[in-house]
């Protein structure tokens, strides 16, 4: 008889527990399908450059398989003058951080990762990990390699202690990435929206940071759908003189005066240039010379085409018609999205700005 009443105790122990795991998982799947209903319906895109959806990159990431999952939060900001992260960090860090472990507690996470440039990483990793010391957090430095330092798959191999190269996708990151894991990679000022879109607390804005030849340089926080012209104009930076523009970073697109009746993309920077002081052509060689140093020399178009472009404006001895053919063969058969994209501010201010003999 006690053997027996020892069996049903233990039974309904198991039973017990299992309706808990049970009740456990259903609350789990409950809280991920509320956060992707709200990151849907809030249409947030990513907001590292480029601009993907953030409700798909999580959908995919919460239902890839397996266990052993990782985050990132990629605050590596290698744009020149750049500063947006920072400015979030100083003042709505438990808001990222809220982003970050929600991700990290809803896919079970067995590491987040805070992967910071010098500079925030030596002002915030310590409080950081004081805010974060239930979860497994570590807090990476980035090396001084340059802009490619802040692709998503090189920051996955500097965190394996790698070369930093990139890699080829597919497999994605949330299918495949650090260490071979299920990975989500998201900027600093998007695990912030994602903490305000979870605590209800989102209205679409976006941080712009303001630079170049400005009045009241810095960071400004406004709705995303307010065109450029709009941002300029109410932070007093609208310039009084002939000018241009470069939206969306170093890799973005140069607009003039009368193109910025439009949402600012890619990138939260906008950089003024004045028609009149700018040296085009010492600009184009600052840009390749950028590009020439920031990548990761594993293809041609890039460790041979920005040394070339470069030299070309240096000596002031252009030949458009092999610049086209080098900007041509960096937008198709650059290996990664540093080559690809960086195509377009050369492009674009030559084909607006120098052709035109604007300046």
């Amino acid at each position: 008889m006690k053997k027996l009443l020892l069996v049903l105790a233990i039974e309904k122990e198991e039973k017990g527990n299992n309706l808990k795991i049970r009740i456990a998982s259903l609350f789990h799947q409950f809280m991920t399908e509320g956060l992707l209903n709200k990151l849907s319906l809030s249409g947030l895109r990513g907001r590292g450059g480029g601009s993907f959806s953030t409700y798909k990159k999580w959908e995919a990431f919460l239902q890839s398989p397996g266990t052993g999952k990782y985050i990132i939060c990629n605050g590596a900001e290698g744009e020149p003058e750049g500063y947006k992260d920072g400015y979030i960090l100083n003042y709505y860090l438990e808001d990222v951080i809220y982003g970050v472990a929600l991700a990290s507690k809803l896919s079970n996470a067995e590491t987040a990762y805070f992967y910071l440039r010098k500079d925030y990483f030596q002002k915030h990793s310590a409080k950081i990990i004081a805010l974060l010391n239930d979860l497994n957090i570590k807090v990476i430095e980035k090396p001084d390699i340059g802009y490619i330092a802040g692709e998503e798959t090189v920051v996955c191999r500097i965190i394996e202690g790698e070369r930093p190269l990139p890699c080829k996708k597919p497999p994605y990151l949330a299918e495949k990435g650090l260490f071979g894991r299920p990975t989500l990679i998201n900027n600093v000022e998007t695990f912030y929206a994602i903490s305000r879109i979870d605590k209800g607390e989102y209205t679409g804005e976006r941080f712009y940071g303001i630079m170049g030849n400005v009045q009241k340089p810095g960071t400004y926080i406004f709705p995303e759908n307010t065109n450029i012209s709009d941002i300029l104009k109410k932070t007093d930076n609208y310039p009084d003189f002939d000018f241009f523009i470069q939206a969306g970073g170093i890799s973005g697109e140069i607009l003039l005066s009368h193109e910025l009746d439009k949402p600012l993309e890619g990138a939260g920077f906008i950089r003024i240039y004045s028609l009149k002081d700018t040296d085009c052509y010492q600009l184009i060689e600052y840009w390749a010379n950028f590009f020439h140093q920031g990548n990761c020399d594993k293809c041609t178009p890039c460790s041979d085409g920005f040394y070339r472009i470069s030299e070309m404006f240096k000596e002031r001895k252009v030949d458009f018609s092999e610049l086209e053919e080098l900007l041509f063969s960096l937008k198709m058969s650059s290996f990664c999205a540093l080559g690809k994209n960086a195509y377009l501010p050369f492009s674009s201010l030559i084909n607006k700005v120098i052709k035109h003999g604007r300046n």
